[in-house]
């Protein structure tokens, strides 16, 4: 059944917070959103709500880190990146501080909240950072599992989710590995390489791909830093051309670190889809994927075109 990753998330800190008296949850007067009040109704002593100042969530969160606890700090992926980027860099990153900044509401299927609430740029952002470790969930259960290792990982994470339901990939058994690509389908003519709510997407288009003859490999590239150079050489090597999608720019985020491992160590045609240097808009998420081409049809034309470019 469709969930939207926020909300496994709310699951996810409850479950944890059960059997670990270190986790702590903050939040910036969003908890309603993030879904962080789903901890706060079964934690309440260890949920803290720091009000609309994100800079203040990382220091504190650095400081919790600092005494030995877990924290999750939350907001708005736009503001958990944006506002705090200071506080992220000097006091989480630097002294490499055990904080998991848990940012919801990213990309452009937060819909009608407009440009000023679609975080596209935040994984490059993070991505840009020492010792952050960056990964996207594609579906409720791998947001599950990602929250787990998370916990458990000694170390800054950025874990980016949305506000939107997204189709179920994995069931509940499913084992998240930190660094590693997953391939969902097999193929010989091209890689389809996605994050988030497009793996879903590039599935659609390899079943379209499929009735026409071609043959699509789907990746979930779930961990973003580090990549998984290994499974990107090897399907290149494989198929000969490549595909990143991504509800992100397609600058510093899953294209470019794709093409950075391309570049270095098997050159080949790369297509990249995502936002294209432009901000959202207000509108409906399925009325923004369709204007900004992040749909399975845009993917199907650009597999179609980097094949040719072979």
């Amino acid at each position: 059944m469709a969930k939207a990753t926020r909300d496994a998330y709310g699951e996810a800190l409850a479950e944890l917070g059960a059997v670990n008296n270190d986790i702590v949850v903050l939040d910036a007067d969003l908890s309603a959103s993030t879904k962080t009040n789903v901890f706060k109704k079964a934690f309440p002593d260890r949920h803290f709500n720091v009000g609309i100042a994100e800079q203040d969530l990382i220091g504190v969160a650095a400081g919790l880190a600092a005494t030995g606890k877990i924290p999750f700090a939350s907001s708005f992926a736009v503001f958990a990146t944006g506002r705090a980027f200071e506080q992220i860099r000097n006091s989480v990153c630097y002294p490499r501080l055990n904080v998991k900044i848990a940012a919801t509401h990213a990309g452009i299927t937060v819909g009608e909240d407009g440009a000023t609430h679609q975080a596209n740029e935040d994984v490059a952002i993070m991505r840009s950072l020492p010792n952050m470790s960056v990964v996207v969930p594609a579906d409720a259960a791998e947001t599950k599992a990602i929250i787990k290792w998370a916990a458990a990982y000694d170390g800054p994470v950025y874990i980016r989710m949305g506000r939107s339901k997204v189709p179920d990939i994995f069931d509940d058994s499913y084992q998240y590995t930190f660094g590693k690509g997953i391939v969902l389908q097999d193929g010989v003519d091209v890689t389809l390489i996605a994050m988030g709510i497009m793996v879903a997407k590039a599935q659609e288009a390899a079943k379209q791909l499929e009735k026409e003859g071609i043959s699509a490999a789907v990746v979930n590239m779930s961990t973003i830093k580090p990549i998984d150079a290994a499974m990107i050489t090897a399907y290149a090597k494989k198929t000969g051309a490549v595909v990143t999608c991504e509800e992100h720019t397609i600058m510093g985020g899953l294209g470019s670190a794709v093409a950075e491992v391309l570049g270095e160590c098997c050159p080949v045609p790369l297509t990249r889809v995502g936002m294209n240097d432009v901000f959202g808009e207000s509108g409906t998420p399925d009325e923004l994927l369709v204007k900004f081409g992040l749909t399975a049809e845009h993917i199907v034309q650009a597999a179609k075109a980097v094949i040719a470019r072979k």
